[in-house]
């Protein structure tokens, strides 16, 4: 079945919203409640179990997504992400089953990269929750919110990567080095207890500069507008902003990564969708158990600098074979150790 880039991206993208319309619980009647620790288990294994049909399309159908028909689409397709992979000398469909593979993997191991990048965010939303003082039953509606602000600023940065590889194949070495300092900065870096101080933020600076900022919640409302009619935004409307433009920063970090891995913007961008949709959940179930594992954060440091050091050497590990399975196995490595060690030696109370 022949079908474009742009029609496939329309019919992936209302999907995804569709399924998170049933997750958000938008066609509950009642009021706002808290997300319970089953609730949150339920749909991270939800969005896992999607990720994972999802890679069974990619490997049985992912010529679809850019609209391959004929050995000749194939071969520009394949040029454009994929240089690094040999379609030998078979039939067109025996091509195509060798590009759907490596493009089915790509995902995976991207997925699993902003995966498990996502845990770190999940703290640093906890920290913002608790220096704004919003209310739990709150955390929803603007997990929600702040997630859809942050794929429509991914998406941007997405393809304005992708776009700048395309013509700076350079850029890559950039984003190799930073990912390996950020890395070991995460590896050296002594644990301390963060604060925020909303008031200094400077999302909040800017938005008390250009709106009107009413002082308290008003039953979950984003907008209010007073009896004069001035309209007001309302605190927890900040915090939605504050969670998005807190997202984009940590993409700095995870984007470049996932670049190392896959050098088609659709790839990356289907890995972070199902990453960071994921990740509402992921904070509920996660910030239960946020004392489980202690070592985590440092294997995830020792995660971005095997990436970086993987994109500042891409040329001599495609000479020797190192390709995306061994990525992929070096990166359930890191983060198996991690976890295990985390059980092994829990944190002393």
């Amino acid at each position: 079945m022949f079908m474009s880039e742009t029609l496939f991206f329309i019919l992936f993208s209302v999907g995804v919203l569709a399924v998170m319309l049933v997750d958000l619980g938008v066609f509950r009647t009642g009021p706002q409640s808290e997300v319970t620790f089953r609730e949150a288990g339920f749909w991270s294994g939800a969005w896992v179990i999607l990720a994972f049909l999802f890679y069974l399309f990619l490997r049985f159908n992912g010529g679809m997504v850019h609209g391959i028909h004929d050995i000749a689409s194939l071969e520009v397709v394949k040029d454009l992400y994929a240089k690094h992979i040999s379609l030998g000398s078979g039939s067109y469909l025996d091509q195509l089953a060798v590009f759907q593979d490596n493009m089915s993997l790509e995902f995976i191991t991207g997925y699993l990269v902003e995966y498990s990048l996502s845990a770190d965010n999940v703290f640093v939303f906890i920290l913002i929750f608790n220096s704004f003082g919003v209310q739990k039953r709150y955390y929803k509606k603007i997990l929600v919110w702040g997630v859809l602000g942050a794929i429509v600023l991914r998406l941007i940065f997405i393809f304005l990567g992708a776009a700048l590889l395309q013509k700076f194949e350079w850029i890559i070495y950039l984003f190799g080095a930073f990912l390996v300092y950020t890395g070991v900065s995460i590896i050296v870096k002594k644990e301390s207890e963060e604060e925020m101080v909303p008031g200094h933020h400077p999302v909040v600076k800017i938005l008390s500069k250009y709106f009107n900022v009413y002082k308290r919640n008003v039953i979950g409302r984003f907008f209010v507008r007073m009896k004069t009619g001035k309209l007001y935004i309302t605190p927890i409307f900040v915090v939605v902003v504050v969670i998005a433009f807190t997202d984009i920063l940590f993409a700095v970090d995870s984007i470049p990564a996932i670049f190392s891995i896959s050098k088609d913007p659709y790839i990356v961008f289907f890995s972070n969708v199902f990453a960071v949709m994921g990740l509402r959940s992921l904070f509920f179930f996660l910030s239960n158990l946020m004392g489980l594992f202690r070592f985590l954060p440092m294997g995830l440091g020792v995660l971005l600098s095997f990436v970086g050091i993987k994109m500042l050497a891409h040329h001599y590990l495609e000479q020797i074979g190192f390709g995306t399975l061994a990525s992929l196995g070096v990166i359930i490595g890191i983060l198996t150790v991690s976890i295990v060690l985390s059980i092994l030696f829990p944190e002393k109370k």
